[in-house]
């Protein structure tokens, strides 16, 4: 029998049809393409944005593409020394302070354009414990205890604790720096100041040695940050919400209110606080990238600037830089 190609012609593209729609055989899967970005962060900074890594992938991925997003926390300096070396793979940085003009210089003539961005407000949060009966502080009675001419805590009031233990994160951190540079006037620190290595360590000695006083970022004592592991889907909803006011701090320290030099009264560092400057110990918070645009780095760096990772900032406790807190209620009432 003669064959119709005409025929055989249609038959064949129903089979393929038929192929391609899964008759008898799965569907060719798309293949995901998984895109890798690493960047380097202030340690003081961890918590901010490990919560935004979590967000951002949960945003990004889907089907078709997978962002795997590497923080590297280590000191300030060693975050921008790896910014300014062209061989290296680390194109954004979040650091407490902006590029000097020798930086932007330097990485010009690298045939780089650096672009940063103010990306939060990190309060200082001073903490004791809660066999301390004291609830505040003086900025004066602070830079006492910074400089060594205050070691006792009887010196400032009445309490049966003695030798006050100050206790930072680590000797070369930004938070030592901006301590001592911008609130103890570039004096050296006194013999009773101590760095314990880690925010984590901080607050972890603290909570165990009644004589402690510990500074730490504000994200270190958030409600949401006392070790419940969030989900992403649970961040996600929450950066959703109209409402992303910190109402509180974690129970197992207390943190200190704060007056200014030129006021009696004091406040602790809630957000609302922080943005009217009522709340005196406060530093900026800078997103810093060389990244062009199309690249997994520009669009984590679009993220974290723009309302959706400004909103995951708010949930740490830190006073985002472009979302403006309303403050519905503070936990026991207290400033």
């Amino acid at each position: 029998m003669k064959l119709n190609l005409t025929n055989v012609a249609l038959l064949g593209a129903a089979a393929l049809a038929l192929s391609a729609c899964g008759g008898g055989q799965k569907a060719k899967k798309v293949e995901q393409k998984v895109e890798h970005m690493q960047f380097a962060c202030d340690a003081t900074f961890e918590n901010i944005m490990d919560q935004e890594v979590d967000v951002f992938e949960y945003y990004y991925n889907n089907s078709r593409r997978q962002a795997l997003v590497v923080p590297y926390y280590v000191s300030q300096s060693a975050a921008f020394d790896s910014l300014m070396n062209p061989d290296n793979a680390i194109k954004t940085i979040v650091a407490a302070r902006r590029l000097t003009s020798a930086e932007k210089t330097r990485l010009r003539n690298q045939k780089r354009k650096p672009r940063e961005q103010r990306v939060a407000v990190d309060a200082v949060a001073l903490i004791v414990n809660n066999r301390n009966p004291q609830d505040a502080i003086s900025m004066a009675e602070l830079r006492q205890v910074l400089s060594g001419d205050v070691r006792s805590w009887k010196d400032m009031w009445p309490t049966k604790l003695d030798s006050i233990r100050v206790v930072f994160d680590d000797a070369g951190s930004s938070m030592v720096q901006f301590m001592r540079d911008s609130i103890n006037g570039g004096k050296p620190f006194g013999p009773n100041v101590y760095a314990e290595g880690s925010a984590r360590a901080v607050f972890d000695a603290v909570s165990r040695h009644p004589n402690a006083l510990g500074i730490i970022g504000v994200s270190w004592v958030s409600t949401d940050m006392d070790g419940t592991t969030l989900s992403k889907e649970e961040m996600r909803r929450r950066s959703e919400e109209s409402d992303t006011t910190n109402l509180g701090f974690n129970p197992e320290i207390k943190v200190l209110a704060v007056s200014g030099d030129d006021t009696n009264m004091a406040y602790k560092p809630y957000q609302a606080y922080i943005f009217d400057g009522r709340y005196p110990l406060f530093r900026s918070i800078y997103m810093i990238t060389t990244t062009v645009g199309g690249t997994l780095n520009n669009a984590f760096y679009s993220f974290v600037t723009g309302m959706q990772g400004q909103k995951v900032i708010q949930l740490t406790g830190v006073l985002p830089a472009t979302v403006q807190p309303r403050m519905v209620q503070i936990a026991g009432g207290d400033d």
